[in-house]
């Protein structure tokens, strides 16, 4: 098996995902939860691992095309050999209306079709237990092989003579063959029928779902591609948004910075939901807001972490598990995230600020009621008890604490929000009372982080440091685009953080050193800014640029290697996907110019 790249491709129903890469091979796949133990694990294998796979071979391969088909999350890959002989694989995650609720199982579909010729292949199935310690152990029938991995057994039923699969042999393939690997329990009907039926039902969900898209003029494809991906990051049965399906691709080669990006940020999600508002996609935002409701009912008006599990878990013990190589051979593989201990102020408006829109969406299933407000009141007291607190920033730094301007302006958002729901609630004391404490935030942003010689913002109370969540002040409605600070704040950041087209977070020192890739979320971020300071050109040609980093699958990894432009980070990352969605929306030509 040659080494995986980040040139991957995601399948999954929302309730299970895995990555394909161009050889049509899943590498990684965790269930039954994507916060679980992997079941392919080969991503994470170093160059050669012997297990955690599903590959189907040709031989004598000469090359391979592979795309989704047209507006789904199905992924087509064709196979061609020296003689011309062709096959076709389609590999999906079963996503469809049954007994008239939406099915999803914790499984995977496959059909392998002779397209010309007579291609010969080989199929090794060999997923992984113990986190990648041992291949899976297995039984089998007379159409089915069961896999005992370490939380759940798969089993997988197929029309395929099992010996093939048990033995990986090299057979002809002859006709179409139809693989179901999901729950250890019988298949009601024929694997034909049953894969195929659900292969075209899914199909017809994913591009259903997608005309519901309010979609700009131009870069259809791109914001198509980076909302479906958006949506495999949804656990749907409790409504939480990881922030990549993946965890310990580093930042950078060898690097350290190895993390577990597998569980639901209050950050990311907040953005996540947030740009698919922006396209109409109003069911992710009725799930999450649930799980939203839950958390504010848990803190009771406490500390409420940065992160927490897709099932609302609050203890997410970060381990190293040390039997595993990691991507490329560059450990560590961490399985948990120490953040969940950090304190992270932000937090608290990125829960107020989705809330609140549901005292104002008319779409939602369930909007918002005054004891959902009085609730929400509680977050509020928490952020301005806070707002000029130390903590770990959003960057989640492990040995700086500072009193961060992103932080204190995010606790600032929450206050001024909760008064203009109160507001359209007709509470003019409530109203009142959060638009006094929204002043009294602004007024200590606007004298501690605020360098007076140079007319500029810092990163922190006191300091003269810049990061790139400077660019979001007036995204949030902290300062108006006239705003002279604004523009000083935006030329510094500008001046000192941007490389060729790209922007780092931050340029100083952190625990690990001095970072090495730009971050894709803050070139995005920059290239807003660039709009919003009318130069629009410049907006669009940069823009252009980072969608020419993308994958073949459409899609970005939280980091870029300035010099190479090799994608390093976690994949697919959410932000950077939100980034492709905000500023194909703000920069798109109007749809005027069709008519």
């Amino acid at each position: 098996m040659t080494r995986t790249n980040l040139d991957l491709a995601p399948i999954g129903n929302c309730s299970v995902s895995a990555l394909v890469d161009r050889q049509g091979r899943y590498v990684w796949a965790c269930a039954p939860r994507v916060d679980g133990d992997p079941v392919f694990s080969a991503l994470l294998g170093g160059d050669e691992p012997e297990h955690g796979f599903w590959s189907v071979e040709m031989e004598d391969q000469a090359q391979v095309e592979q795309a989704y088909v047209r507006n789904t999350a199905i992924l087509r890959t064709v196979m061609t050999d020296i003689r011309g002989a062709s096959v076709e694989i389609l590999d999906f995650a079963p996503r469809h209306m049954k007994y008239a609720r939406t099915y999803r199982p914790i499984a995977f579909g496959k059909v392998i079709r002779p397209l010309s010729g007579s291609p010969r292949i080989c199929i090794r199935l060999r997923p992984s237990a113990d986190w990648g310690r041992k291949r899976a152990e297995r039984t089998s029938g007379s159409n089915h092989i069961r896999y005992l991995c370490t939380d759940l057994t798969l089993r997988l039923t197929t029309d395929c003579p099992v010996s093939h699969i048990l033995q990986e042999r090299v057979f002809r393939l002859e006709g179409d063959l139809h693989f179901f690997l999901g729950p250890d329990e019988g298949f009601a009907e024929t694997v034909k029928t049953g894969v195929t039926s659900a292969l075209d039902q899914t199909r017809h969900y994913w591009q259903t779902w997608t005309r519901t898209l309010y979609l700009p003029l131009e870069w259809q494809e791109a914001v198509i591609r980076a909302a479906i991906t958006l949506k495999l990051c949804v656990y749907e049965e409790t409504g939480a948004i990881v922030a990549a399906m993946t965890t310990s691709v580093p930042e950078f080669a060898s690097s350290g910075r190895n993390w577990d990006y597998r569980f639901c940020w209050m950050r990311d999600a907040y953005y996540t939901v947030r740009a698919l508002n922006r396209l109409g996609a109003v069911d992710i935002l009725d799930n999450y807001l649930g799980y939203l409701r839950n958390l504010v009912d848990d803190s009771q008006g406490g500390h409420i972490q940065p992160v927490y599990g897709v099932g609302l878990e609050a203890d997410l013990v970060e381990e190293i598990n040390e039997d595993m190589p990691g991507y490329r051979g560059m450990g560590p593989v961490r399985i948990g995230n120490q953040a969940h201990e950090h304190l992270q102020h932000d937090v608290y408006g990125q829960i107020v600020l989705p809330l609140v829109q549901a005292f104002f969406d008319q779409r939602l299933l369930r909007p918002a009621t005054l004891e959902d407000f009085c609730a929400l009141e509680k977050v509020g007291d928490r952020a301005y008890a806070m707002h000029d607190q130390v903590d770990a920033g959003l960057w989640e730094f492990r040995t700086i604490a500072r009193v961060h301007t992103y932080s204190s302006m995010m606790c600032w958002a929450a206050c001024d929000r909760l008064a203009r729901a109160a507001r359209h609630l007709d509470l003019a004391d409530r109203a009142q009372f959060w638009a006094d404490r929204a002043a009294q935030i602004r007024h200590r942003i606007e004298t501690e982080a605020f360098v007076e010689e140079e007319g500029r913002f810092a990163a922190s109370f006191g300091g003269t440091e810049l990061d790139a969540s400077l660019l979001q002040m007036t995204d949030l409605g902290f300062l108006d685009i006239e705003d002279p600070r604004q523009k000083r704040t935006f030329e510094s950041i500008e001046k000192t953080l941007k490389r060729g087209n790209h922007l780092f977070r931050y340029v100083h020192a952190d625990d690990f050193g001095e970072p090495e890739t730009a971050f894709n979320f803050c070139t995005f971020w920059f290239i807003e800014a660039l709009w919003l300071n009318g130069r629009t050109e410049e907006a669009r040609e940069i823009f252009e640029g980072m969608l020419g980093r993308r994958t073949h699958a459409g899609l970005l990894s939280e980091d870029i290697a300035i010099q190479t432009g090799e994608l390093w980070g976690n994949y697919p990352q959410t932000y950077s996907l939100v980034g492709i969605i905000n500023c194909a929306v703000l920069l798109s030509r109007s749809w005027t110019d069709a008519r």
